[in-house]
């Protein structure tokens, strides 16, 4: 008997409740105008308490198949990093739950670090296009657009940070860097990010390029419930605690969030004066813009102090 093909790619989704997004980003990995035999499907079920499970049998007729693996372990990075010990595969891509491809989606994310034969690439991002099935609230729209980085794959200039939505890693950096930082982990219960930029400044303080390829692009589906004031605010909130999270780890972080800190004693009562004006004059768009904005400035205030004396 032949041995098997070695794998190339795998594909790692991690989820948690979308069952239905789900079925929709797996229908379109069944349609990938890639080698059959050398790629692999993760699902990570996050401690789903929907059909996720269910979702994931309904493609075992496929090939590949997709793998259900359970993560107990709450969170986005325990989730990825569950995918990093199971993979078979010579690069990990990384999706949501929620996305849409396209069926040369994988070929073209996968592709700069097939052809990196002399290491230098350490991830590859791809372009991430927000769609909204719902509507999108007109206050809201600004912060909501493709990244659009570079119009041809390539390398990206240091501050430009690919999303974790879509983003693929040769297994090696894992090998030589270490796992995802779980402290900054998106769980039930909060909103935080910055697990993949916190990778991302690894792999360029390690010497490595970050690329950026625009033809591998998704659809990342954001319905009405991520367009609410209540999401809105509590997902600033949280990005701003986990900002100050991930910068307390890195060197000159104390001057640099005692500034911080001053500037947003003053930036939350301005923003929130800003929101009573736009009240007045019956702009309430703006109002709720100016509140996120407040929000975002609390969650430094908060969590600037706990970060100082080394608390989550």
């Amino acid at each position: 008997m032949p041995p098997a093909a070695p794998i190339k790619v795998t594909v790692a989704i991690p989820t948690y409740n979308r069952a239905d997004f789900l079925r929709q980003t797996l229908a379109g990995l069944a349609t990938q105008q890639f080698p059959r035999d050398h790629f692999e499907i993760l699902v990570i079920d996050n401690n789903s308490t929907d059909h996720t499970r269910a979702v994931v049998a309904e493609f075992a007729g496929n090939h590949p198949a997709p793998r259900y693996l359970h993560e107990s372990q709450q969170g986005l990075d325990q989730a990825r990093n569950r995918a990093i010990a199971e993979a078979r595969g010579e690069i990990i891509v990384f999706g949501d739950d929620d996305i849409l491809v396209q069926p040369d989606w994988l070929a073209q994310l996968a592709v700069p670090l097939l052809a990196d034969s002399a290491q230098r690439i350490g991830a590859v991002g791809g372009e991430v296009i927000p769609v909204f099935p719902d509507g999108l609230p007109p206050w809201v729209a600004e912060w909501h657009a493709p990244l659009a980085f570079r119009s041809d794959t390539g390398p990206l200039e240091a501050r430009h940070s690919p999303m974790g939505a879509n983003l693929a890693f040769p297994k090696w950096v894992f090998d030589r860097l270490g796992a995802f930082h779980t402290a900054l982990d998106r769980a039930a219960g909060n909103y935080f990010s910055g697990g993949d930029s916190e990778m991302i400044r690894r792999v360029r303080a390690a010497g490595l390029e970050v690329w950026f390829a625009p033809d591998a692009a998704v659809k990342h589906q954001m319905p009405a419930g991520r367009t609410t004031f209540r999401y809105a605010a509590r997902h600033a909130f949280d990005s701003a605690r986990s900002r100050v999270i991930d910068r307390a780890g890195q060197p000159g972080a104390a001057g640099y969030l005692a500034g911080r800190f001053l500037a947003n004693l003053f930036k939350a009562p301005g923003f929130a004066v800003l929101a009573l004006l736009n009240t007045v004059v019956f702009r309430f768009g703006g109002a709720k813009q100016a509140l996120v904005r407040a929000w975002r400035s609390c969650g430094y205030l908060f969590q600037i102090p706990r970060s100082f004396f080394g608390r989550v």
